[in-house]
């Protein structure tokens, strides 16, 4: 079993317990403190020190976003030579900017800069994520950081794994000019509920709505997603390519899992086409 799973079925252990809990007239403060510990199994992430060095091949610069609730945010730009654009990226809940970086050079070797961004309570970022809302309201900030110096015509945004609900709201409501999924789920109580069946996922806050938001989405949309991916089931991206627009497209990989797409030759090709 992959580690994602058994981060799933965690939640889900959890899940149950809560409901258990409200059967027996669960008070506001425990099922507070149930919500945190989902929260705790939905973004584990990694914690840096706030004078960590960053290391990296390619040329980058830190940057810093205050949030309106004064939490500094902690993100990196890759720079390329002669740079088309800027890929936008919202990376998966595990790990931090210093793991995350070091697949910065297949995107910038493509000639386009690369933005990551750590969420909050990972990384150096401060603060800790307790909202969907909060979610949105952080990645739209750091999107609108990186307007004022990339035009919205050469911004692509990649969403990967629990990345793709926050990506796929923010080309809903702004103007890129594309999207691209690694790995996305229709929904994460959809999630859930295939790795269990039938269980009652009404108490997790978290909904991420993604195919909500694609069907809103007006800029074209490319999904990858690997057809042996035990984390996120190959079926979400089936389920949501039925929103398609015309020239949207989804890229099976063939016998891929879920988390090395940039070491998968048939994505690398694919990449260079659509970046072109």
């Amino acid at each position: 079993m992959t580690k994602i799973k058994k981060l799933f079925l965690t939640i889900l252990l959890l899940q149950v317990s809560c409901i258990c809990s409200v059967a027996q007239t669960q008070s506001k403060k425990q099922l507070k403190q149930s919500q945190k510990e989902i929260e705790q199994q939905l973004f584990p992430g990694a914690i840096l020190a706030k004078n960590f060095k960053f290391n990296f091949p390619d040329k980058f610069e830190e940057k810093f976003i205050n949030t309106k609730d004064d939490v500094e945010l902690n993100g990196i730009l890759f720079k390329a030579d002669s740079a088309k654009g800027l890929i936008f990226y919202l990376q998966g809940s595990n790990n931090a900017l210093n793991k995350w970086g070091e697949i910065s050079q297949t995107y910038t070797s493509l000639r386009y800069d690369l933005f990551m961004l750590d969420y909050r309570g990972h990384g150096k970022s401060g603060g800790k994520i307790n909202s969907e809302k909060q979610l949105y309201i952080d990645v739209q900030d750091a999107y609108n950081d990186m307007k004022i110096v990339y035009p919205e015509k050469n911004i692509i945004i990649l969403g990967q794994s629990i990345g793709t609900g926050p990506a796929t709201m923010l080309a809903a409501n702004n103007h890129p000019k594309k999207l691209i999924l690694q790995a996305p789920y229709y929904s994460i109580t959809d999630w859930i509920q295939n790795v269990v069946p039938n269980i009652d996922t009404s108490v997790i806050m978290y909904k991420f709505n993604t195919y909500q938001f694609l069907q809103k989405t007006t800029v074209p949309i490319i999904i990858f997603h690997g057809d042996a991916d035990n984390a996120i089931y190959y079926g979400s991206s089936k389920k949501l390519s039925a929103f398609f627009k015309q020239g949207d497209r989804l890229i099976t990989l063939k016998g891929e899992g879920h988390n090395d797409f940039t070491k998968n030759k048939d994505y690398l090709e694919a990449l260079k086409t659509i970046l072109q």
